[in-house]
């Protein structure tokens, strides 16, 4: 059996290469959709069996989201799939800053305080 952090490795290139291959032009309207779709059904508060069900909860987005994802990557073209599974592998190969990570926190947190501060001044 695959290890998870490989499985979640995978999903997460594979979540990247639809993204990447539904923006592309060459992709037709109806993967377009099925990537919508999933990804609407992955962010969506609302699961076909809810998440505070022990178990199954958990199971439905562990089997419905690799599914939907192989099924939309499945409606685009194979030249497509190969060019954003490339960008996907790059993306995902770059290094990540947590520097820029702690400017964006830091900005946000400015942002919150600022509007905070806003508030009570006008409350």
């Amino acid at each position: 059996m695959v290890p998870l952090r490989q499985w979640a490795r995978a999903l997460k290139r594979e979540t990247l290469t639809l993204y990447y291959a539904a923006r592309d032009p060459r992709t037709p309207w109806y993967a377009k959709l099925l990537a919508a779709a999933v990804a609407a059904y992955a962010l969506s508060p609302v699961d076909l069996i809810p998440d505070f069900i022990p178990v199954l909860g958990l199971l439905d987005d562990a089997l419905l989201l690799p599914l939907g994802i192989w099924l939309a990557l499945k409606c685009v073209p194979e030249t497509v799939c190969a060019e954003a599974r490339a960008r996907a592998g790059e993306a995902l190969e770059r290094p990540q800053s947590r520097g820029a990570a702690w400017v964006i926190i830091a900005l946000w947190t400015a942002c919150a305080a600022a509007l905070g501060a806003w508030l009570v001044k006008f409350l």
